[in-house]
């Protein structure tokens, strides 16, 4: 009986968020899991030059997809244009920096972040849970509430300064976006998902694991 060759799947988490957004993700046992760790921003530090050296963790020597999720999605963006992965597949994020949200844009413009004491950035309250995550139960909650309260504000504060002012107008090569219809972080009316979850929110990831297990497995192994 052939056994399956292994292929590396690089997870990049969202903004701020760890390892434990993909918590219920479920793979085929051919896709060996590795979650990639933040490293520490530069200073004035560009999206894309922050990708360029985060990818110097992927071992391009064997096959390899990237799988990432909001703010991660835009770096698996950039790293894909540098890499050469099987696939990559985003989730929850924006490709083109001008789908991003034209508020989004216009505070990058007027470098408005400046003026923000990174702590406010971290604030987590029924507004952000309910209606922009979409979180309801009380597992979300203190899930989203953890990966908030662990994450250091001045990388929050540079990762969200880096997403407003972040350029980019390619779309790499086999690359698969899976959105959710009640995204209300990352909309877009422009963008075309080659995947759309029905009802799904920002927080989706998590949600409705097994749905995007399934596409996931479904892009990997064809």
């Amino acid at each position: 009986m052939e056994v399956a060759s292994l292929i590396n799947a690089y997870f990049i988490s969202g903004l701020g968020a760890d390892r434990r957004i993909f918590d219920k993700i479920k793979l085929d046992k051919s896709i060996n899991i590795i979650h990639v760790n933040w490293i520490e921003p530069l200073s004035n530090e560009s999206l894309p030059d922050y990708a360029k050296r985060l990818s110097k963790v992927i071992d391009q020597t064997s096959p390899f997809v990237l799988i990432g999720v909001s703010f991660g999605g835009m770096l698996s963006t950039e790293i894909a244009k540098i890499c050469s992965p099987k696939a990559t597949i985003v989730i929850s994020t924006t490709i083109l920096s001008n789908q991003l949200p034209r508020l989004y844009r216009f505070a990058g413009k007027l470098n408005v972040l400046k003026f923000i004491p990174a702590g406010i950035l971290k604030s987590s309250n029924k507004l952000t849970q309910n209606y922009f995550f979409g979180v309801s139960n009380k597992e979300e909650k203190l899930l989203l509430t953890k990966i908030v309260n662990d994450t250091e504000s001045n990388f929050l504060k540079w990762a969200i300064g880096s997403i407003i002012t972040w350029k980019n107008n390619i779309k790499p090569k086999n690359l698969y976006h899976i959105h959710g219809t009640n995204d209300r972080i990352l909309y877009s009316k422009n963008a075309k998902p080659d995947f759309l979850i029905n009802a799904g929110t920002h927080f989706m990831v998590y949600q409705k694991a097994n749905e995007i297990s399934a596409i996931i497995n479904q892009i990997i192994l064809k």
